[in-house]
């Protein structure tokens, strides 16, 4: 028997030793603010998002939670609705302190928890296909689909983050009442692998990627294994990996391709249908 949307997230929150509530008031509102900005250290001109806008927001009724340690803020989200039945999750962020404490688990938990009662179906959200951990934290276990990738599509955001690379995104979408997604929210994430015959559409050679094949029914699209670190050390490189995964999973997923999941050794794996004849 399944746990409830509710009873998932209080469990969620609990392996996480946090709270998560809705922010609403101003003061709470400049901690999400000021947390985020420790986060991304952006440029001032251009912050992820702002107090006011955020205030804006939950007077609209939309999404602002916070992930509290007591009465310390260490996470936040941050959503709108879209279209009928969607949300958009505009952005997550955990506190440095607690990175690997499963808050941005519980976080996801709580925002689906909300939606649920609220008409909503689907919470989508953008993440960068070259973070390895997020994908497998998206695709994986959450259970959320990718469905579009999109080139550059911030624009430049020169922060710690992204620095100055571009900002091609993955579009995922999260059919919150899903089976397969109330399976990973009770605790069994999404696992893929790469199957037999599958074909290396982008390989990895010495942390250098290497092209290959975008023909066959199964192909497997590497990602390099800590791409913050690597900005740092060889932009160089890592702005290949950028065109590379581009190259590859852009160009497939705009053929149609479908992005099974994402194998924890480090592959997306894709699926597509063989063209039927034309005879």
């Amino acid at each position: 028997m399944r746990t409830s949307p509710e009873e998932a997230a209080a469990k969620a929150a609990v392996a996480a030793g946090v709270r998560v509530r809705e922010v609403a008031e101003l003061p709470e509102l400049e901690a999400v603010y000021r947390l985020f900005d420790l986060i991304w250290r952006p440029d001032p001109a251009n912050p992820p998002v702002t107090t006011e806008l955020m205030r804006a927001l939950t007077k609209a009724g939309n999404y602002v939670a916070g992930a509290y340690v007591g009465d310390e803020l260490v996470g936040a989200c941050v959503g709108f609705f879209g279209t009928p039945g969607v949300m958009h999750s505009h952005i997550a962020g955990v506190s440095p302190v607690m990175a690997g404490r499963s808050v941005g688990l519980a976080l996801k938990l709580h925002q689906r928890a909300w939606a649920l009662p609220r008409g909503i179906s689907v919470i989508e959200w953008t993440f960068d296909p070259l973070v390895s951990r997020n994908a497998y934290f998206n695709l994986g276990k959450l259970a959320a689909e990718a469905v579009e990738y999109l080139p550059n599509f911030y624009g430049g955001m020169h922060d710690h983050i992204n620095g100055d690379d571009d900002t091609d995104r993955l579009l995922v979408h999260w059919r919150i009442g899903a089976p397969e997604v109330e399976a990973a929210c009770d605790g069994t994430p999404r696992r893929v692998s790469a199957p037999p015959g599958a074909v290396v559409a982008l390989g990895v050679e010495n942390d250098t990627p290497r092209l290959g094949s975008l023909d066959g029914p199964a192909l497997l699209v590497a990602a390099p294994r800590d791409i913050e670190t690597l900005r740092r050390a060889d932009p160089r490189l890592a702005r290949r990996w950028r065109i590379a995964v581009r190259d590859t999973l852009g160009t497939l997923l705009a053929q149609g391709a479908r992005v099974a999941g994402f194998d924890k050794t480090g592959w997306y794996v894709v699926t597509r249908v063989a063209k039927e004849d034309s005879a």
